[in-house]
């Protein structure tokens, strides 16, 4: 509590932004009348970074696969999601004084074909090329399907996406990693037995 009797209020700081909630939980603080808050009270650059971390706004991935329909048992299939969403994205958090802003890369992908396997990528992958060799496996993203999905659940298997990024911070004499953050998509596919082709 304030030691004098001088007029004056409690006050929280809140950072905010158009579509954004801030959901910290801050002590209050007395401020007499007339005055302006320290810098011991404003929020240190790791407390923004953490803010503006919370801000970033990550595009889901967008799958697509060659064969472009039926997958085929024993053949390759190529796995990449659409190179729109594949960037850096950032987000700033300000208060008076001092700005910061939050980065995020994506890394890595990391597919689960729905037949029991998992395939870690180190990009968005490869898109099968128009003419090119259906026998010819991904250069870097792909996988075989080694049985049919006849007795899965609707005859599919579930194939996700999942997208790490890598978030770094600078602003406020400062700069650092905070924790990663994924963003997922799934949609189904189906293997057939059958060795007609199907390339997209």
């Amino acid at each position: 509590m304030q030691d004098s009797g001088e007029p004056g209020a409690w006050y929280v700081w809140q950072c905010s932004t158009e579509g954004y909630r801030d959901a910290l939980y801050r002590p209050p603080v007395w401020i007499p009348d007339g005055d302006e808050p320290g810098a011991d009270l404003l929020p240190s650059p790791e407390e923004l970074a953490a803010l503006a971390r919370d801000q970033l706004r990550l595009p889901q991935p967008s799958i697509a696969t060659s064969p472009t329909g039926d997958q085929l048992v024993h053949l390759p299939t190529w796995l990449w999601l659409e190179e729109t969403g594949w960037g850096a994205r950032s987000a700033t958090a300000s208060v008076p004084g001092v700005s910061v802003t939050a980065t995020a890369r994506p890394v890595s992908t990391t597919w689960s074909t729905g037949d029991g396997a998992s395939v870690t990528c180190p990009g968005p992958g490869t898109p099968f090329p128009g003419g090119g060799d259906p026998e010819a496996p991904s250069p870097d993203c792909g996988h075989v399907y080694r049985s049919s999905s006849d007795h899965q659940p609707d005859q599919e298997f579930p194939l996700t996406a999942t997208v790490r990024w890598k978030i770094t911070w600078v602003g406020g004499g400062g700069a650092g990693t905070l924790p990663d953050l994924t963003t997922e998509a799934t949609t189904t596919v189906r293997v057939a037995e059958s060795q007609a082709l199907n390339t997209g």
